[in-house]
């Protein structure tokens, strides 16, 4: 009897405490897989003059440097973007009749990052006041090795193609956030081209 009379009572508390330790708004379902928190720079552009055929505006927490493998060729720059491990090629041709052929490559450089794109934009770019034609292309997907290409051209004298890289394996579905981010920078940079 005397051990009835203390078992009641603990089992009642140790009830109540189950009971109101529980949280019953618990979800618990797993957690979908998630990505690394990217933190983007401010906007801001300063304007890239030291190139001999072309200058536009570019962001400020990008380096401009010249062509590490093309060292004879001056007009030739690389955006490096090391907080996003990546960088835009540029590459500057003189026309003298061969328009044609410039543009020929553009087409086979896209083709072959076609093979891994779920899709393609493209626009064209037309600025009548610095005399500044071209086409901008974007392909989605996750293993595209450059998501953004685009030319450049007055065409009669200058030719640019650039593309963007990032120097991993691609996983553009976890970049997109930074893809967006440095499209509208390649906007800002394609708008404020200007031939020499």
């Amino acid at each position: 009897m005397r051990i009835s009379k203390f078992i009641i009572p603990l089992a009642v508390m140790v009830l109540a405490f189950v009971a109101f330790s529980c949280d019953r708004d618990t979800n618990y379902l797993p957690k979908p897989r998630g990505y690394f928190r990217i933190d983007l720079p401010e906007k801001a552009y300063g304007r890239v003059d030291t190139i001999e055929r072309y200058s536009f505006e570019c962001p400020q927490y990008a380096l401009v440097t010249p062509d590490p493998y093309s060292p004879n060729e001056k007009n030739w720059v690389n955006i490096e973007m090391p907080q996003f491990k990546g960088s835009i090629h540029l590459t500057h041709k003189p026309i003298d009749g061969n328009l044609g052929e410039y543009l020929e490559d553009v087409h086979t450089m896209v083709v072959k990052h076609l093979q891994k794109a779920n899709g393609m934009r493209d626009s064209l770019i037309v600025n009548e006041e610095h005399k500044v034609y071209g086409l901008f292309i974007e392909m989605d997907g996750k293993g595209v090795a450059t998501p953004m290409q685009f030319y450049l051209t007055d065409s009669t004298k200058n030719f640019v193609r650039g593309a963007l890289y990032f120097n991993f394996k691609p996983d553009n579905d976890s970049m997109q956030p930074v893809i967006r981010f440095i499209r509208e920078d390649i906007d800002h940079m394609i708008s404020t081209f200007e031939w020499k």
